[in-house]
């Protein structure tokens, strides 16, 4: 069996420059690759500095992919993506202040994570969480 080398998840944006300024702006994401090189890019790849990394593309015009088939689901969200920072609710308190919406306000939970939800701008979940602390 062949082995795999790596992952990431990649998200179709409506709003491609909507959507960079919020991985890149509020998150911290830094662009590693872009197409075109030149001019309004349709896909650029991002990461942080620990090596995550995530790529964000334009919704095609006709609403499908590369591969053909439809790029959105017919409904719920289409993605969810977790974001680990050391202060959660100072994070969530910046992100409102932007204007991005907050789905769930930072709690505990009972793994010993602190967690909430951000709506990146598509509507996305973004879960911002501190690791469980050890004692």
């Amino acid at each position: 069996m062949s082995t795999y080398r790596s992952a990431f998840p990649m998200l179709v944006c409506d709003d491609l420059t909507r959507s960079l300024a919020f991985y890149q702006d509020a998150l911290g994401f830094s662009i590693t690759y872009r197409f075109p090189a030149e001019g309004d890019p349709v896909y650029v790849a991002v990461s942080l500095p620990d090596g995550s990394r995530l790529g964000l593309g334009q919704v095609a015009p006709d609403g499908r992919g590369v591969h053909g088939r439809p790029q959105r689901p017919t409904a719920g969200h289409r993605f969810e993506l977790c974001v680990y920072h050391d202060d959660v609710d100072a994070a969530v308190t910046e992100l409102a202040a932007q204007g991005h919406p907050v789905l769930l306000e930072p709690a505990d939970t009972p793994w010993g994570e602190r967690v909430a939800f951000v709506a990146d701008p598509d509507g996305n979940p973004v879960m911002i969480t501190r690791e469980a602390l050890t004692s």
